[in-house]
């Protein structure tokens, strides 16, 4: 038997856990059931993890929602969130009643990403987590936000020392080696919001142009002054992006 209410699914990013969305949600209307996962790997979800690809974490999404009896979900994901969200819409598309990309992308790294990304991978062999955090987290946030965002930083950083070597090192290399998922949006029967930072540094809203037409339904919220973290930069107004999308997916009244 499925949930009486919608049910809205938030996927965290990486090197961050289901804790990233709670001052979001916690003056979400009523109405809806909130659903926020650890991926594998993260957060508390550390037992006994050995695939870290994005194919894995979809396969866990979905067994997680069978197991809440819920047929279908409005996926709303933070960066390698939506990577995963969108391997679980090329897998599950009947679970989908619509998408949520926040500073996400369907392109594949690019070469000079995939280069990145090994170096990164070094870097946390060489150094550990702590001293990887330490410098991953600020450049994500826009430069006029970094100073005043102090408090969020540390935040982030502290969830991102508390993971795993194993979890970073596997998820570098899932994201790197994951595919080309454009099609999954060229061939969505569900809606589509994108939410793009005019000062995000990981995914540059110039990746994105070719990507916010390729949906049926497709949405999109750009904001000055954000970069990889709306949830945090911007938090009234991807909120209220994101409560007005679940209306329209799934026809309720305004």
């Amino acid at each position: 038997m499925s949930s009486a209410h919608p049910t809205i699914l938030f996927l965290h990013g990486f090197a961050e856990s289901r804790e990233v969305w709670t001052d979001f949600t916690r003056d979400f209307p009523d109405g809806y059931r909130l659903l926020m996962l650890n991926l594998l790997g993260h957060g508390t979800n550390v037992h006994d993890i050995r695939d870290y690809s994005m194919e894995a974490q979809a396969r866990y999404v979905a067994e997680q929602l069978r197991q809440k009896n819920v047929d279908k979900a409005l996926l709303v994901c933070h960066s390698m969130g939506g990577y995963v969200a969108l391997a679980f819409a090329e897998r599950y598309p009947e679970l989908v009643a619509g998408l949520v990309l926040f500073h996400s992308t369907a392109l594949p790294d690019t070469d000079e990403k995939k280069a990145n990304r090994d170096k990164n991978i070094d870097f946390v062999r060489r150094h550990g987590v702590e001293k990887f955090m330490e410098s991953f987290i600020r450049p994500l946030f826009a430069p006029v936000n970094r100073e005043p965002m102090r408090e969020k930083r540390e935040f982030l950083e502290e969830i991102g020392k508390a993971i795993p070597e194993a979890t970073i090192t596997g998820a570098l290399e899932a994201m790197k080696n994951r595919p080309d998922r454009t099609e999954v949006l060229r061939k969505a029967k569900f809606p589509v919001l994108f939410v793009v930072g005019k000062d995000d540094v990981a995914v540059p809203v110039e990746s994105l142009l070719t990507q916010l037409t390729l949906p049926d339904q497709s949405h999109v919220l750009l904001l000055s002054n954000v970069g990889h973290l709306g949830y945090f930069e911007a938090p009234e107004l991807t909120c209220r992006a994101v409560v007005d999308f679940a209306r329209l997916v799934f026809n309720q009244p305004y």
